[in-house]
């Protein structure tokens, strides 16, 4: 276990009567993602600074003990290797981009195998892929990334993401990365030691106001698109819940009491652009998701995202990103 740390610093939140120190360790996998690893562990040392109290202990290991390099391409350093985790420590896997690509089979079987014996296991970001290999999600509520949830739901279908910021359940914690293992950190301090101190180390984290289990990842699709109008959300909500079907968008407009000319109308007054050509921006995005993430053919990516054949996806995604799917499926892997 990595050396006790508790700094000093100004700010103070008195926590009363003894406690026993709650161990972590950190899994990095290769491409992890800083901002959610950093975003999970900063409030455990703060939580130690502000109390004056080792509440928290804490290592990061990697499968061969070597260094591993996030995203952003920083390489972090490890205090050693799977064999040094703590019967005692709550083991959270952190992943990031390409969560297929950096799969480990022996990391997998250590995670079931810790769960099995009682200990919590979770994953950060798209840690949740590790978990799913190790096969301890069934009948369980999980979240990741929303961005990787399409590509997560090809591989493993019989399992369903909740798009929530973070989740506990089960002795299994995961959060869907960014900000959201702060989210995950203050509550659990909350659960743990109180309100005081919860709210002492999010202010120290500069987070005025942190977010409950089950608030949505990300912003609605009017935040996002940067209209209200209630109507055209619903649409634009629905084509992408139901992205692989067949739409008739007569019958679309039909379903949302509107009429098709009024449907073109909204999308063009407020999106500058057609219903069709909406659909097929969604598809063309879904689709580089799954070839990005996923060992899919370009057959079975096209027919996932709703194209008619393999010959008319290509055409689209060339026209869209200056490249064939099958060259960049290359340059991904």
């Amino acid at each position: 276990m990595s050396r006790s740390w508790v700094p000093r610093g100004v700010a103070f939140c008195e926590v009363k009567g003894d406690h026993a120190t709650q161990g972590f360790t950190f899994i990095l996998l290769p491409n992890l993602s800083m901002n959610a690893f950093s975003s999970a562990i900063e409030p455990l040392r703060v939580a130690n600074q502000v109390s004056g109290k080792e509440l928290f202990r804490w290592q990061c290991v990697s499968e061969d003990g070597q260094p591993v390099t996030c995203s952003n391409g920083v390489p972090l350093g490890v205090d050693g290797t799977l064999d040094d985790i703590p019967s005692d420590d709550t083991v959270l896997v952190c992943s990031g981009v390409l969560p297929e690509q950096t799969l480990s089979s022996r990391i997998s079987n250590l995670i079931r195998q810790l769960w099995r014996k009682g200990q919590t296991v979770g994953g950060v970001c798209t840690g949740a892929y590790t978990l799913a290999r190790a096969g301890i999600l069934r009948g369980s509520t999980f979240t990741l990334h929303w961005e990787n949830i399409p590509a997560f739901g090809e591989l493993y279908p019989e399992l369903e993401p909740a798009e929530q910021v973070f989740v506990f359940d089960k002795r299994i914690w995961t959060c869907a990365g960014g900000f959201a293992g702060t989210d995950m950190m203050v509550t659990h301090i909350h659960e743990r030691f109180g309100r005081e101190l919860a709210g002492t180390v999010a202010n120290m984290c500069l987070y005025r106001t942190p977010r409950s289990e089950e608030e949505p990842q990300k912003a609605s699709a009017a935040a996002a698109i940067g209209v209200r109008n209630a109507k055209l959300v619903q649409i634009i909500d629905y084509l992408e819940e139901h992205i692989a079907e067949d739409f008739n968008l007569d019958e679309v407009a039909y379903g949302f009491d509107i009429s098709r000319r009024q449907m073109e109308r909204l999308f063009k007054r407020y999106l500058s652009t057609s219903p069709r050509k909406h659909l097929m921006t969604m598809r063309l995005h879904r689709a580089r998701a799954l070839m990005s993430e996923t060992n899919m053919s370009v057959t079975e990516v096209a027919a996932a995202c709703g194209f008619i054949s393999t010959s008319h996806f290509s055409k689209r995604f060339r026209d869209r990103f200056g490249t064939s799917p099958h060259r960049y499926s290359l340059t991904v892997d």
